[in-house]
């Protein structure tokens, strides 16, 4: 007895130093016993690890094929990925996990479900079929050091890519979609058409709506009038599949780092960018506050499974006709739900899908059902009453400590590159010996150009810069980061040789290449080259 007085003491909630390391105790201590005792784990999702408390915010791409879901995690990130391919057909088949590593390279997915450190390894039921299309993509990415991102397989229309998939699609949607800290669905602004198989999918996120934000790419495809109908008719088909009140979040915009085809809607392309962006930068932010708030979620989901199972357990007869009687208490499982809600007064909302658990009833026996332990439910609802509660503060106080905890590098550094409200690419630039200003000799074409935008004192500001730079048809992600290498003396403004250096690099990007990282020795501007080595 004193024994098990001490271990308490250790748990108290005045130890606890982050939410996180709350939760997980809560976990353990509350909810896992629970779990395990009422068979939770054979109805709804696995246990929860260690992995899962201490990930970093994940993202799950998921959209039917040619989307451009491949491209947009290329584009937050400005580099490829290994393992990505891109094309009009279905390119990706795997389940690839995109995250931060020292070393560039691919796992497998048999190996990347015993890595106790990768929150995958509850995966393991769902086959090999399903873990020959898992793959961990791991490179040395800024942006990686504070988020994950799942890119998922294109989706096809009807039955028959359904079957040969060999595994459940919708239900490892539905296991990543319980982990996530946001799902972005990816449509296409001309393939508007819900397929089958995508309307099973986008079912299997129920539950999870408050994570769902929906893109339209490739926006820049269609001119003005067209778009509003696009989008209208988008609208009205996602009204018939996700079955809310709400209306879900659209971000309308091109996510490349190629030219926009009609830039008459680029002013609202920047602004959604911005918006999705800001949404996406704040998720390590709220990473806890998710954390805690998709524990209770679970807790208020074991509760009700605890009184469905020992309601089962009760009604079934000690010796005979026990096989009639389940087959009864499974045909009035929607009436058993009804008579729990009212008992218990359980919000309608907490209860599992009945036809799934119906279909997951019928190979149980249900005389081997625990009965209710009131004891064990009283401490499930303490936890949910008070001790989460007295995590909260933590939320607040980890928020201050931490203003700055936000997603940065890649596409998400070019919303504050100058003038730009959004950044991209890396390239194919070689550092030669010469001295010579590759630049020189078309700067009298970019001179020409830059004195017609009547220079204030030999400088143009930022927003002469942007109007005639835009007119490149570049995304503004791009642009940010040209004028990021461009400003090299940091004023805010460009002179003569800044602008043709950038003019130089909108060319280069024009043609396909990249961009570097930073600006090597050889793109420095003759005037600014002593002024960079100093500062070095």
């Amino acid at each position: 007895m004193f024994s098990w007085m001490k271990k308490q003491e250790k748990k108290s909630p005045e130890e606890i130093r982050t939410v996180t390391e709350g939760l997980r105790l809560l976990y353990r201590s509350k909810l896992l016993p629970l779990e395990e005792f009422y068979r939770f784990h054979d109805f709804h999702s696995p246990a929860l690890e260690d992995a899962d408390f201490d990930n970093k915010p994940m993202i799950l791409v998921v959209g039917q094929y040619s989307t451009g879901k491949t491209t947009f995690i290329q584009y937050l990130l400005e580099e490829d990925f290994p393992g990505s391919r891109v094309g009009p057909e279905p390119t990706t088949d795997s389940f690839i996990a995109v995250m931060h590593g020292e070393v560039e390279g691919v796992i497998p997915g048999n190996a990347l479900i015993v890595d106790p450190d990768k929150p995958f390894r509850k995966l393991n039921p769902f086959g090999n079929s399903f873990l020959n299309r898992l793959t961990c993509a791991q490179l040395p990415n800024q942006v990686l050091q504070s988020i994950s991102i799942i890119d998922t397989p294109g989706i096809l229309s009807g039955a028959k890519q359904r079957v040969s998939r060999g595994y459940d699609f919708a239900a490892v949607l539905q296991w990543f979609a319980e982990r996530v800290d946001r799902i972005i669905l990816l449509f296409d602004a001309h393939k508007l058409e819900i397929s089958d198989e995508f309307s099973e999918a986008i079912r299997a996120l129920k539950g999870n709506e408050d994570k769902i934000r929906v893109v339209l790419n490739k926006a820049d495809q269609v001119d003005t009038q067209q778009l509003m109908r696009v989008y209208g008719a988008l609208m009205w088909s996602l009204g018939k599949v996700v079955n809310t009140p709400e209306v879900l979040r659209v971000y309308i915009g091109s996510f490349w780092s190629e030219p926009l085809l009609i830039s008459s809607n680029r002013k609202l392309f920047e602004l959604e960018e911005q918006d999705l962006f800001q949404d996406l930068q704040n998720l390590p932010r709220n990473a806890a506050l998710r954390k805690l708030n998709d524990l209770v979620k679970r807790a208020r989901l074991v509760r009700v499974h605890a009184y469905i199972m020992s309601y089962l357990k009760k009604e079934m007869p000690s010796v005979f006709g026990k096989e009639n009687k389940k087959k009864q208490l499974i045909l009035k499982l929607g009436q058993i739900f009804s008579k729990i809600q009212l008992e218990h007064h359980i919000s309608p909302g907490d209860f599992p899908d009945l036809n799934k658990m119906q279909e997951q009833l019928m190979v149980h026996d249900f005389t081997k059902f625990p009965s209710l332990k009131p004891k064990m439910l009283e401490a499930l609802d303490d936890m949910l009453t008070y001790e989460i509660a007295k995590l909260m503060p933590l939320v607040r106080q980890e928020e201050l400590e931490m203003p700055e905890q936000m997603v940065h590098g890649g596409a998400f550094d070019g919303t504050s590159n100058g003038p730009f409200i959004e950044g991209m690419c890396d390239g194919v630039y070689e550092v030669g010996e010469d001295d010579e200003w590759v630049v020189t000799k078309d700067k009298p074409k970019y001179d020409e150009i830059f004195y017609n935008l009547s220079p204030t004192d030999g400088k143009i500001n930022g927003v002469k810069a942007k109007n005639w730079m835009i007119t490149t048809k570049l995304p503004n992600s791009v642009l940010g980061k040209i004028w990021k290498l461009s400003d090299v003396d940091k004023d805010g403004m460009l002179d003569d040789e800044e602008f043709a250096l950038a003019s130089h690099l909108i060319e280069v990007k024009l043609d396909g290449h990249g961009l570097p990282s930073e600006l090597p020795g050889y793109l420095v501007p003759p005037s600014k080259r002593r002024q960079v080595g100093s500062a070095e």
